[in-house]
């Protein structure tokens, strides 16, 4: 969804880059497009909180909430930063040692 927002099909070109193994780089099709992407900044995204982002952030906020076997917690609202943080400092530390 972001990719989308920064780099929106009307506005770019994708054209071959050096060598096959390469990505397509991403173009401006034209002089307007190119100060229109240069808006288009992840820091302008997330000041600008768009509901669309809002809402997939919530998303995946309750899908690691589930992963982690905190979705009661999640969806009660008892899950604070500091009570997440918290909570995989214990996991974390939980974990073995690499050898």
């Amino acid at each position: 969804m972001r990719e989308n927002w920064l780099n929106p099909a009307n506005l770019i070109e994708r054209e071959p880059d050096i060598g096959p193994d390469y990505p397509n780089r991403i173009v401006p099709k034209d002089e307007h497009a190119a100060k229109e992407l240069n808006q288009r900044t992840l820091t302008n995204l997330y000041n600008a909180r768009p509901q669309w982002l809002a809402n997939a952030h919530a998303e995946l906020d309750e899908a690691v909430a589930e992963a982690y076997g905190w979705a009661d917690d999640w969806r009660a609202g008892v899950l604070s930063d500091d009570e997440i943080v918290a909570r995989l400092f214990v996991l974390n530390q939980q974990r073995p040692l690499a050898s």
